[in-house]
């Protein structure tokens, strides 16, 4: 198993709205950023609707993307899908770890990308 994933590039938006339960995603995306000051906050909704949020962790023992902790609470919830993801960057791609923890447990659920102030940069469904 590698150890290091390639980011993914982010599409540009194409201008269409996302739905109130992803633009839910996005704000709980962003207030889990904000609270902490973190470089990311990332959110995810399961096969059940249930919602998890997390961001990024940088300590000198742990090192974990905002999109993997999410991924993680919700596992470790019991999901065992993922039906939509959001993250809240100031990056310009998509975390490759984030991105491949979602893709474990769902193919080609959208990851939706939005800058710090919740605009939406782009989805990711590959």
């Amino acid at each position: 198993m590698p150890d290091t994933f390639a980011a993914a590039a982010v599409p540009a938006a194409d201008g269409g709205a996302l739905s109130a339960e992803d633009n839910k995603l996005v704000t709980l995306a962003r207030s889990a950023r904000a609270r902490v000051g973190a470089a990311e906050g990332a959110a995810v909704r399961d096969q059940d609707g249930r919602t998890y949020a997390a961001a990024t962790v940088a300590l000198p023992s742990l090192a974990i993307s905002a999109l993997q902790l999410a991924v993680a609470s919700a596992v470790a919830s019991g999901a065992s899908s993922i039906e939509a993801a959001a993250v809240v960057t100031e990056a310009e791609e998509l975390d490759g770890a984030g991105h491949a923890a979602v893709r474990d447990l769902a193919p080609s659920a959208p990851i939706h990308v939005a800058g710090p102030s919740g605009t939406l940069r782009g989805t990711v469904t590959a």
